[in-house]
């Protein structure tokens, strides 16, 4: 009975295991649901009391399924360490904290990392495949972004310092961090307009800083795509059904085709 429920609760491939998924999903959906209409406070008022017992009912559920999780495990500790064993027992605390003091009850929107568990389901192995080639393309040019951030990080401080003597504290930069938050905000094309150049030159140089803003986005994405496009070459691509496999497989993940 033990490892029967092990691979309903810890499995997804099979039957039961898929249902337990979808329902704890469903549950955690509705929990997260409640504390975000609660927090409305219309529906605080009107409705407290309906929300209070649904949430100590479906703290209980989870409650459960945690002290399941753990028995029905050969390695309790691991699991109770473990990122999801975390998430689990984060799930619950709130709500018995809330006993002793209130504002924890909010913290139950913690529940909804645990919907990360969908990729368990819907089995997204092309997907998770391609994260990971995304994974090894962020860390193949580390090196090239470290250098492209220093030398953005140089250009703000640049930026910062010539904008807070051209306009000055009588303008909003009343200092060269200030300045250089006004710098950051301009390159990257937020623009927030809480510190506005008043000068001729100072304009003049914050329309040289968003118009630099427009290259400085698309010097990454062009490192990052040339990664992505030697990764994508590394893979074996099968010849009877044509699907893109790990350069190190020997089958075809698809047909099965021996390479």
């Amino acid at each position: 009975m033990r490892e029967k429920i092990n691979r309903i609760i810890f499995g997804h491939d099979t039957k039961g295991g898929k249902l337990f998924d979808i329902v704890l999903l469903w549950v955690i959906l509705a929990s997260v649901l409640i504390v975000i209409l609660e927090s409305i406070p219309s529906f605080h008022s009107a409705y407290f009391k309906y929300f209070y017992y649904i949430e100590w009912i479906i703290t209980i559920l989870f409650s459960l399924e945690y002290v399941v999780r753990i028995w029905s495990t050969k390695t309790p500790f691991r699991y109770i360490f473990s990122f999801w064993g975390i998430v689990d027992l984060l799930s619950i605390l709130p709500t018995y904290l809330e006993l002793v003091n209130f504002g924890f009850h909010y913290l139950l929107a913690i529940r909804i990392f645990r919907l990360l568990r969908v990729f368990r389901i819907l089995k997204l192995v092309r997907f998770n495949r391609e994260a990971q080639k995304l994974l090894l393309a962020l860390n193949a040019s580390r090196h090239k972004m470290s250098v492209f951030l220093m030398a953005v990080l140089t250009i703000m401080v640049i930026l910062g310092t010539l904008m807070y003597v051209i306009e000055g504290g009588e303008n909003g930069f009343t200092s060269i961090p200030q300045s250089i938050y006004w710098a950051i905000v301009t390159v990257t094309t937020v623009g927030f307009g809480d510190i506005v150049p008043q000068t001729v030159a100072g304009k003049f140089l914050s329309s040289i800083a968003m118009i630099m803003g427009y290259a400085i986005i698309a010097v990454p994405t062009g490192i990052i795509t040339v990664e992505l496009a030697t990764k994508k070459s590394e893979d074996k691509v099968c010849e009877v059904c044509k699907h893109d496999n790990p350069d190190n497989a020997n089958y075809c993940n698809q047909c099965g085709l021996k390479f």
